[in-house]
């Protein structure tokens, strides 16, 4: 078992526990009594969405097509990602199937009753632990395989993290009047990513050839791209005032080009 955490490894993992515990982040929101600005919320939820998909078409299923390539040749190794790109957007549907994902809207939620506090909180911290799972495998596999784009990942996991730490945290809070409690709540969500990371690497191990690295980059890139698309950008649009979000996901597309550029 020691064997399989090499340096490599535990630096995926050290990455992956950082970008999961940026839920806590979103606590912080409970240390005041007023409500989250919604207009910064929207920024940061397109932000994080636009990063998200432009690293991943750009970086993640480039590198999926990439090694199914020198595998298989040219037409099967994209047409292998391809097929591995699409399959991670339906497992992440199955999984929305089974525990839908709710983004509690803070302002109506502070205003419903205790009980219904509660209830939101909690919902929210068991679909968003669920749904930070697979974000997990994805930031440890892609840092496993290149540092610099798996931090580049985890930085845009992480900037999405806070604002789903405050839809945890502030029902809680309101709830129960307890920051503790509000504040376990976000650190049980953000560590599923490392359980997540840990459970993917010890079933994917003994198994990592290159087309199973392909096959796996390919997914991660359906899935992350689906989470934005489905989750990350309507969310930022709710919140929004104006182009809030137009704006957040620009600059968010934007500051993964510069910094995968600069990092290279």
């Amino acid at each position: 078992m020691s064997g399989l955490f090499t340096e490599a490894a535990l630096l995926a993992l050290g990455v992956t526990v950082l970008a999961g515990l940026s839920t806590i982040l979103g606590s912080l929101a409970v240390l005041r009594a007023d409500r989250a600005d919604p207009r910064l919320l929207a920024i940061a939820l397109a932000f994080a969405g636009g990063a998200m998909v432009y690293v991943s078409l750009v970086e993640i299923l480039g590198k999926s097509a990439g090694a199914l390539v020198m595998e298989h040749g040219l037409r099967w190794g994209h047409g292998l990602a391809t097929l591995a790109f699409f399959a991670g957007v339906l497992a992440v549907i199955g999984l929305d199937r089974l525990v839908p994902n709710p983004h509690a809207d803070v302002a109506a939620a502070a205003a419903a009753e205790k009980t219904e506090l509660r209830r939101v909180g909690l919902l929210a911290a068991a679909a968003i632990t669920a749904h930070n799972l697979p974000e997990g495998m994805a930031t440890f596999f892609a840092t496993l395989d290149d540092p610099v784009l798996g931090s580049t990942l985890a930085f845009a996991i992480a900037l999405h993290n806070i604002p789903e730490g405050i839809s945890i945290a502030v029902p809680v809070f309101y709830a129960t009047g307890s920051r503790w409690k509000a504040t376990m709540a976000t650190v049980v969500a953000g560590l599923a990513e490392p359980v997540g990371a840990v459970l993917g690497y010890l079933v994917l191990a003994p198994i990592l050839t290159p087309t199973v690295i392909g096959l796996l980059f390919g997914a991660i890139a359906g899935i992350m791209v689906f989470l934005s698309l489905d989750e990350l950008l309507p969310a930022a649009k709710r919140y929004a005032s104006g182009h809030e979000a137009t704006y957040g996901m620009l600059g968010g597309m934007a500051v993964l080009a510069v910094s995968l550029v600069l990092l290279r």
